[in-house]
């Protein structure tokens, strides 16, 4: 949710009901000051914040989550033993987003309050194995004792209850809300999200950090530099820097990184956050009880 997830759209779903996060992996250390800042003074219910581990300045950040009195952190891209402890005596609950069993478990034994396990529907930056939600939740769940948050893939009530009906305790959505009202990504890439199909992503770049993509002229150029035989510098270089900003956040729809989501091809309209919210819940509910009927 880089370039996605400022104040804005966080507060929006928590005071939808749902637990908003600023994305910090995007932000230099005083941006993030003033987002949570504008989140303390746009919502009274609690939100969150989630940071890459692989974040330069994660000293700064950490300090900054800390003096502002921010209650949950979501953290991510990196091993949770590094600030787990830190972040839990200065009161801070604690989530740490994995793709697979092994890393859930180090989660755990590091002492996390809960775990978010994310199939490689997702979008973004994923995990190399390619496991799918549908088998991650359920493998996750037999082998932890802590809260489980199913991401990956989610975007409806009636995905919210298959993978609470397969173990999870509470869902992470990120797609869907990029197509919100609220999101700070450039509204040609929210149309893009809106206009994408079965098929148009696809998980990329694995010798770097597997990253789910729309395909466009980069991803194209990527595709044919495998077919080049590329090192893996020559992907670096390939890749450059700020290419995700340039996509997402300034709307270079050809040139730039566009990050998301397989269930972008069930998302067809841009919507306030307190809608999606809504209508999450709505249908969650009646397939809940469709399903006991049955």
């Amino acid at each position: 949710m880089i370039w996605a997830s400022g104040w804005r759209l966080a507060s929006a779903v928590s005071n939808a009901g749902g637990l908003g996060l600023i994305g910090a992996g995007s932000m230099y250390p005083e941006v993030l000051r003033e987002h949570i800042q504008k989140c303390q003074q746009a919502t009274d219910k609690p939100f969150g914040v989630n940071v890459p581990m692989i974040y330069p300045d994660i000293d700064k950040i950490m300090d900054i989550i800390i003096e502002l009195g921010v209650k949950i952190v979501f953290t991510s891209a990196g091993n949770p033993k590094t600030w787990t402890r830190h972040l839990k005596q200065n009161g801070i609950t604690v989530v740490h987003v994995v793709s697979s069993v092994k890393f859930a478990l180090k989660a755990e034994e590091a002492g996390v309050d809960a775990i978010v396990a994310e199939g490689f529907e997702a979008g973004g930056h994923n995990g190399r194995d390619e496991t799918t939600t549908l088998t991650l939740i359920p493998s996750v769940k037999e082998k932890i004792n802590i809260p489980l948050i199913a991401a990956g893939g989610i975007a409806t009530g009636r995905s919210m209850l298959a993978v609470m009906v397969l173990g999870a305790d509470g869902v992470q959505v990120g797609s869907r809300f990029v197509a919100s009202d609220e999101a700070s990504s450039h509204h040609l890439f929210k149309k893009k999200v809106v206009e994408a199909g079965e098929g148009d992503t696809q998980l990329t770049l694995k010798e770097l950090a597997p990253v789910r993509l729309i395909k466009n002229k980069f991803y194209n150029d990527v595709q044919q530099a495998y077919e080049n035989g590329a090192s893996v510098e020559q992907l670096k270089e390939l890749l450059g820097r700020a290419r995700a900003k340039r996509g997402m956040f300034e709307g270079d729809m050809e040139e730039g990184e566009l990050e998301i989501g397989q269930v972008s091809a069930l998302i067809n309209e841009i919507k306030p956050a307190s809608q999606i919210v809504s209508e999450i819940m709505q249908e969650f509910e009646e397939a809940k009880a469709s399903i006991s009927e049955i």
